[in-house]
């Protein structure tokens, strides 16, 4: 059959959906049957998985012409998605194409949850399409024979590129790919990514730099103009001193009506503490909506997940209040408002979350941006610009993750093992491990065989023997089966069971959360207000409470920062509110800060593009110093840390320091003489490096960050499913490590890279830098002021938040208010 044929035959299907199919749908049939890889950059809700779906069955049509009748058994494509969630729905749409185009073609999903019966079966026939995640991935290469497996196939499709891209996962994809690259000679491999700031490097990363494959590549941009609504919920009464405390709630009854007007809503928080507060407070207050709405955040149950899910598609429920765990992905047709509680920190972030209303091809988005203080109001105005614009962050890919190749390799060596002169290359044409050396590559060789040279005493690290012909290969059956359940690189804090006393699982919470609660204590979880009875072997036995307050669950993930394109485009924002004229046509947004604009003049400066602003005043808690850069939580940590160090240096003096997206304080109970730290050039980037290590405990972040290192390159084990082992345990065994390493070893290459993520991943150091650069060429405005500013006030709430109970904390706030108003 000709192409021209093949392709009749997918726009006659589409036809008699009465659908017309998109100009990046057709472009992607023909690439693909013209043998190109590529990546296709489509929104979520656009049909980007007829693009790819439809030509790899038209494919198999062209080269088997009695494929009506005869059907040749075996994997021919597998689709790779970093969500399970997603699955399902990519399931249903290929396996109805290819049944409505009469092939025989089946369709089988392989996730952690893929019941164990279902796996075997698999592996005994593997299904036409594999619809799996990298970690299956990988575990399909643990297998024995796993070449026969892979010979005949012809397709691999990444979904959702961008959000493994920047991450671990996507550099196992990669060493997946680069194994599977070689044993089928055929192979498209094809990415399907949204809209990020560097498409052309995201291609790279998936098909190797300088490869065959990227040379025969194309990228396919899916031109639609979806339509984006913004609206800011603006509160009538402008408080002029604003402050987070109240995570938006005071704008309650202003989300009631859009929920009521709309078919479904998506309530996002940026954290899942957030999410069960504002769950509750509806609730409480509007009665009403029990049975219509619902809450969903990654710690509860997978069953109340999938219900609510599932409900969301068959308009049962009013509305949902959810975290990032709704960001991708599931196709929820009937949600047509987005309602965002605080700043997302990012704009791919809010694209994403705008794009699950009106999540079809050619339906309007409508999102509405709920500010938790005034403040945030600037950045709803930026955020409307950066959806005008496109601006988009760049994600940064990893680079020599030698956790993930230790992972990896100990994989190829439970199979079948593996010959190093055959695998080398493979490793070398990643984008990940581009630049390694042969000197790097015996060192890790060297340990996986003999466990470095502080552990060869131990026979638990020697997990690798070498064969006489050469090959490298695992024996020991209790080490490889440690070594597929481990499998993954997603390393989060030890989660601990909630069960109810009588039985019944409701969902996970982190271990560090509960280990400050004692036996009696409540706590809002999954809806509900359960009390603490007691802790038992990795599980949370609680009962239900009728107590009217009680904790809430904070997650470590819990406070996300400015991306460098949102700091960038909130000091724009800034920028033009110091600029503008009384009489001047302003966003909405600002036109409602006017006030807190007019009181911040009044008090200090809104500063100009070519100024950096600092503040200090005096309280009875003692001597602040607020400074300004407008960078984010991250980097405001560090830069707090540096000039409290380099001031320190000048003179002894000990500060508390404080810091939220827009600026960090250094409170001390002493003066700080500012004009020292103007005077001797202590924002300069020089000695950059060292002087982190000193304030800010780096070699204390690197030993964290080695916790998850030493977990994925398999050095502690985590335990067996329903016995794993304690945290702390995990943090002692790798802190032990660590120490080792540091102290006999510091040339190891793991201990190294412990350092590395911390300064480029952590601490951003890249940014860090350039912040200090632009610093260094602006005006410094030093402003004493007699009181706290309303820029000011955010940072020092937060910074009593830490300290106080909700209710002391509203207080004492209120007190504080009372003063600076008069």
């Amino acid at each position: 059959m000709k192409r021209q044929e093949l392709l009749q035959l997918a726009n006659n299907w589409f036809t008699d959906q009465d659908w017309k199919p998109f100009k990046f749908q057709k472009d992607t049939w023909t690439a693909y049957l013209q043998k190109k890889n590529g990546l296709l950059n489509a929104p979520t809700g656009s049909g980007k998985t007829y693009a790819l779906w439809v030509p790899i069955v038209l494919d198999y049509i062209k080269k088997n012409p009695d494929f009506k009748t005869k059907h040749k058994k075996g994997l021919k494509a597998i689709w790779i998605t970093p969500l399970r969630a997603l699955s399902v729905e990519i399931e249903q749409a290929a396996s109805r194409f290819a049944e409505e185009m009469g092939t025989k073609f089946t369709v089988g999903i392989r996730t952690g949850d893929t019941p164990q019966k279902e796996r075997a079966a698999q592996k005994k026939s593997m299904p036409d399409l594999l619809i799996t995640t990298p970690e299956s991935l990988h575990l399909l290469l643990s297998s024995k024979n796993y070449p026969k497996m892979f010979k005949d196939l012809q397709a691999v499709v990444v979904d959702e590129w961008h959000e493994l891209l920047g991450t671990k996962r996507g550099v196992q994809v990669e060493l997946g790919l680069s194994r599977v690259k070689t044993i089928s000679k055929d192979l498209r491999i094809w990415g399907i990514s949204a809209t990020i700031g560097n498409l052309q490097q995201a291609r790279e990363v998936l098909l190797g730099p300088d490869s065959e494959a990227l040379d025969n590549s194309v990228m396919i941009r899916a031109n639609i103009k979806k339509k984006i609504n913004v609206r800011s919920i603006i509160p009538a009464k402008m408080e002029k001193f604003p402050w987070r405390g109240h995570l938006g709630l005071h704008l309650l009854d202003e989300v009631v009506p859009i929920i009521k007007n709309s078919r479904t809503t998506l309530l996002f928080t940026n954290t899942r503490s957030q999410c069960e507060l504002w769950f509750q407070k509806l609730m409480n207050k509007y009665p009403e909506f029990a049975g219509e709405v619902a809450m969903h955040h990654g710690s509860i149950n997978k069953e109340t997940r999938l219900w609510v899910e599932q409900a969301i598609r068959n308009e049962s429920l009013k509305a949902v209040v959810c975290t990032s765990s709704l960001d991708l992905g599931v196709d929820f047709a009937p949600v047509e408002t987005i309602i965002q509680i605080g700043g997302p920190k990012g704009v791919a972030r809010f694209l994403q979350r705008a794009g699950r209303s009106g999540h079809q091809p050619g339906k309007e988005s409508m999102i509405h941006f709920l500010p938790t203080h005034a403040i945030e109001l600037i950045e709803a105005s930026a955020l409307q610009k950066a959806v005008e614009k496109k601006a988009v962050e760049d994600r940064i890919p990893y680079l020599m993750s030698y956790d993930v190749l230790v992972q990896y390799l100990n994989t190829l060596a439970v199979s079948d093992g593996f010959l190093p002169k055959d695998i080398y290359p493979e490793i070398a044409s990643t984008f990940c491990f581009q630049g390694i050396t042969e000197d790097e590559w015996r060192w890790i060789l060297n340990f996986i065989t003999k466990g470095s040279q502080s552990l060869q005493a131990y026979d638990e690290y020697k997990k690798v023997e070498i064969k006489e012909d050469g090959t490298f290969k695992i024996n020991n059956r209790a080490v490889a089966m440690r070594h597929r359940l481990q499998i993954g690189t997603i390393v989060s804090d030890a989660m601990l069971s909630v069960k109810y006393m009588k039985g019944g699982y409701i969902g996970t919470i982190e271990e560090w959360f509960v280990s400050k609660l004692k036996p009696g204590d409540t706590f809002t979880f999954a809806g509900g207000i359960l009390e603490l009875v007691h802790i038992k072997n990795m599980q949370v036995l609680v009962r239900k409470s009728s107590k009217k307050t009680s904790k809430v669950p904070s997650w470590q993930g819990g406070r996300m920062t400015f991306s460098a394109q949102m700091s960038e485009l909130l000091r724009q924002e800034m920028y033009l509110a110091a600029t503008l004229g009384e009489k001047e046509s302003r966003s909405r947004e600002l036109t409602a800060l006017k006030s807190i604009f007019k009181r911040q003049k009044r008090e200090s400066i809104i500063p100009k593009n070519n100024e950096f602003l600092i503040e200090s005043f005096k309280t009875r808690e003692g001597f602040h110093a607020i400074f300004y850069p407008f960078e984010g939580r991250f980097v405001h940590e560090a830069l707090g840390s540096l000039l409290a160090y380099r001031i320190s240096l000048l003179s002894p003096i000990s500060f508390s320091i404080a810091f939220n997206d827009y600026g960090f304080e250094l409170l001390s109970d002493q003066e700080i003489d500012m004009q020292q730290v103007l005077d001797n050039d202590l924002f300069s980037s020089e000695y950059l490096m060292d002087d982190l290590y000193k304030s800010l405990n780096a070699t204390e972040m690197a030993r964290r960050k080695f916790r998850d290192i030493a977990v994925v390159a398999g050095l502690v084990f985590t335990g067996y499913p329903n016995k794993l082992v304690k945290n702390k345990h995990l943090q002692s065994n790798s802190q032990l490590l660590f120490s080792v390493f540091r102290d006999y070893e510091n040339d190891n290459l793991l201990y190294q890279q412990a350092f590395r993520e911390t300064f480029e991943h952590q601490l951003e150091e890249g940014r860090l830098r350039e912040s200090l650069e632009r610093i260094h060429s602006q005006n410094i405005v030093w402003k004493k002021c007699e009181k706290p500013t309303p820029f000011s006030f955010p940072i020092i709430t937060d910074r009593l938040r830490e300290k106080l109970s909700s209710e002391k904390l509203e207080d004492r706030i209120k007190r504080m208010l009372q003063q600076l108003e008069n």
